[in-house]
């Protein structure tokens, strides 16, 4: 599980980085999946990369998803018998909330692909200026919540996804736990920060 989800953080990292070209201008985002397509085209051919890298986090996607679904139900065989009375659950929101995140982001990959990946659900929908599809979809305020919604989601999955995996690392007393769920709740804020920058850029005409 932490070896898919390290994969996908990744990916989540360069995603946003190419999505945060929309600021400067038309060009420069229209040519990022160009450029995307062109790598290692001599070996792979025009846009074999980008459906290499596809099949990958499709294949990350199903294994982490498959590793959820193992652990969850080991925890529920090492306790067969109810609790008769159960107290609060300790922990953080975006860990008591994994599971149902994980259903939310799982959702919101299939919308996105079809909206701006494949154009089916885009106003525009060409696929050849993703600059108008981007610009035309959250000109919506509709579709910014939703995209948001699933933003902050994907932020606290990070934040928990990423404190686990630092724990296991060696957080063995309470100051270094402080400083890597710091670090852990950071780079989810600052996750959250790059992709919804650009959907209320364009919102309130900052990008047009």
């Amino acid at each position: 599980m932490a070896v898919t989800g390290g994969a996908m953080f990744l990916f989540v990292v360069g995603h946003m980085a190419g999505n945060l070209k929309v600021l400067f201008g038309p060009e420069a985002f229209n040519e990022h999946p160009r450029w995307l397509r062109g790598i290692g085209e001599g070996l792979l051919g025009y846009g074999g990369f980008v459906w290499i890298a596809r099949v990958g986090l499709l294949l990350c996607l199903v294994l982490h998803m498959t590793a959820a679904i193992q652990l969850a139900r080991r925890a529920a065989a090492a306790r067969p018998a109810r609790y008769q009375r159960r107290g609060p659950v300790r922990g953080s929101y975006a860990a008591r909330t994994m599971r149902w995140g994980g259903v939310i982001i799982a959702l919101f990959l299939v919308y996105h692909l079809m909206d701006l990946t494949a154009g089916w659900l885009n106003p525009v929908g060409d696929l050849e200026h993703p600059y108008r599809n981007v610009t035309a979809d959250f000109r919506h305020w509709y579709v910014t919540l939703a995209y948001t919604v699933a933003i902050v989601t994907l932020g606290f999955h990070i934040r928990h996804g990423l404190w686990s995996a630092l724990q296991s690392l060696g957080a063995s007393n309470a100051r270094r736990q402080r400083v890597l769920k710091g670090i852990a709740l950071g780079v989810a804020v600052l996750i959250c920060a790059g992709f919804l920058a650009v959907p209320f850029s364009v919102l309130t005409g900052l990008v047009k």
